[in-house]
């Protein structure tokens, strides 16, 4: 994965805890997971509407 190991990994995340402090992580994750949700169904590459469509035509 890009030639990162777990070494630098953890490193990385060390230094965004200190920058953004351990209370703050929370909603920068779930800020992050909304930004990458509404991308893919901008995209149209939304799984879970694939879904409900399969669903639909069976019903």
């Amino acid at each position: 994965m890009f030639g990162l190991g777990s070494t630098e990994l953890i490193i990385i995340f060390l230094i965004i805890v200190v920058l953004f402090g351990a209370s703050k992580l929370p909603g920068i994750g779930g800020g992050l997971g909304s930004a990458i949700k509404n991308f893919k169904k901008a995209t149209g590459d939304d799984s879970t509407d694939d879904l409900k469509t399969k669903d639909d035509k069976k019903a």
